[in-house]
């Protein structure tokens, strides 16, 4: 996808596409560092104090946070709260964001729990699975459906995002499904690239490929293995 795509909000207004796709990445990293501070009663903060915070540099916080509107004060900082609401503003925090889930396995399981144990937006508020035994369940703060309610809950309930945690051979169809539900924001766990229309965002988290790619570095700090 095209290194520039950004995203669209709002200001005075009207729609405007601001952020590129880097920047977007970056506002959580700031919101987490500034959900810390607040909860240790902090109201203001700097550029400076946020980069040894979130390990970026103080001129890439001050370009993306001047990209969302003036909100600091120089010599002084930034409010907390302030910041804080704009950022959560500018992702659409600020309002419910339901998600779908589907793949009630492992993974789906521990996802759901810990979405449920951050109580943030989004949330996942459904949840699906082909194999009958596990409909009805309770899976973090959602229920277990079958796959054929999908089409009809996933309207009912306004829902564009879904997560989708089910293995390989099974990816490409769920995804097909979501798509056709109404989803245009997926992020796919399973171990395969899904194919969408270019409308849909897709955010590819293979855990697999990762640690297979990590290995080389624990494997390069090690001594060469003796000769025969």
């Amino acid at each position: 996808m095209p290194g520039h795509r950004g995203l669209s909000h709002r200001r005075g207004g009207d729609t405007t596409r601001l952020l590129p796709d880097v920047a977007v990445k970056r506002l959580p990293v700031y919101l987490r560092a500034l959900g810390d501070m607040q909860a240790s009663g902090q109201e203001i903060v700097s550029s400076a104090e946020l980069a040894l915070r979130t390990r970026l540099t103080s001129e890439q916080i001050r370009k993306d946070l001047a990209m969302l509107g003036g909100f600091g004060t120089r010599g002084v900082g930034y409010r907390l709260d302030t910041l804080a609401a704009s950022i959560r503003a500018v992702l659409g925090l600020d309002r419910e964001v339901p998600v779908a889930l589907v793949g009630a396995g492992h993974l789906g399981t521990a996802l759901a729990r810990y979405n449920q144990s951050r109580r943030q937006q989004p949330r996942i508020v459904a949840a699906f699975d082909a194999d009958p035994a596990k409909v009805g369940q309770h899976l973090g703060g959602a229920v277990v459906r079958a796959m054929d309610e999908l089409p009809s809950v996933i309207a009912a309930l306004g829902v564009r995002m879904a997560i989708i945690a089910v293995p390989a051979p099974a990816a490409q169809t769920v995804a097909d499904q979501l798509v056709a539900a109404g989803c245009d924001v997926v992020l796919n766990f399973a171990p395969v690239r899904v194919a969408l229309p270019e409308r849909v965002r897709v955010h590819n988290v293979d855990l697999a490929m990762e640690l297979e790619a990590l290995a080389y570095y624990v494997r390069a700090e090690l001594p060469a293995a003796p000769g025969p």
